[in-house]
């Protein structure tokens, strides 16, 4: 029977953005669940970032979201806890068609990430296709000389080290795309919980030039309405709004402040 592969987030940026498209706008899947996984997949959002680096997700949970993902028509990326070749394998096994790579400080860790997603001679790719559903068990034809159409690999630009490369590192083959993460950049740059400082911001938008001028996509994380803005106008061509477990941590806690007693007794009015 006919076996259908989805098309790449690299597919979904060159098909959406540019003179004729329109940035991407994704959210954060945090919470580990594959049911708040498919709710967030049913939303109309471009894509989802499935994310182990700061959130509960091993190995089985990546593979249950990505099954209940699978049936809406949404792109999803994962990121990995650490650029990593052994766990970069392990996630194209599990059918991780697009990574998010964080931490990419040079244009050498860049092409370690990308030769992570190659087979030999192109790259270092660990060959187990018989017993990986990205082979789905070696039903796909041709699938180890076709492994490298199907994933996208987007590289995180996330400290002041690699702003100073991001140039050399947009110039790596096999890079498809930048994320640029304003938290971890504003700590490096000794500005740590301060995203929107005019200094961060800069170096937000000298890594949308350079992708710019390399013929890249690049994206990046603000949560900020009037932020977004700022990022999209300055060239950004995708953007995570927003997060499962944030939109949950803000929702109840309005629903407490509504509707709990105060400590003095009172009851709240604003209902």
């Amino acid at each position: 029977m006919p076996l259908r592969i989805d098309d790449t987030f690299r597919d979904a940026l060159a098909s959406q953005t540019g003179e004729t498209g329109r940035p991407l706008a994704g959210m954060w899947v945090c919470s580990g669940s594959p049911l708040v996984a498919e709710l967030c997949a049913g939303s109309g959002l471009d894509w989802l970032l499935v994310d182990a680096e700061h959130s509960p997700n091993g190995l089985e949970s990546i593979l249950a979201q990505l099954q209940a993902i699978h049936g809406y028509p949404v792109h999803t990326l994962v990121r990995p806890p650490v650029n990593d070749t052994v766990l970069i394998k392990q996630y194209l096994d599990l059918g991780v068609q697009n990574l998010l790579l964080p931490m990419v400080n040079s244009a050498a860790e860049a092409e370690a990430a990308v030769a992570a997603t190659r087979y030999p001679p192109q790259g270092v790719r660990g060959v187990g296709s018989a017993l990986a559903r990205a082979a789905r068990w070696n039903r796909l034809p041709d699938y180890l000389a076709r492994a490298g159409e199907t994933i996208s690999v987007t590289v995180q630009i996330e400290s002041a080290a690699a702003v100073t490369v991001v140039e050399n590192i947009l110039a790596v083959d096999g890079v498809d795309a930048i994320f640029v993460g304003p938290s971890d950049l504003a700590a490096s740059m000794g500005l740590l919980g301060q995203q929107e400082h005019p200094e961060v911001r800069a170096a937000v938008e000298h890594c949308l030039a350079a992708a710019k001028a390399a013929g890249k996509p690049a994206g990046v994380n603000a949560f900020k309405p009037d932020t977004a803005r700022h990022y999209l106008d300055h060239g950004a061509n995708f953007i995570l709004v927003g997060a499962d477990v944030a939109l949950l941590a803000r929702g109840s806690e309005a629903l407490a402040a509504k509707y709990v007693t105060t400590r003095d007794g009172d009851t709240p009015t604003s209902y």
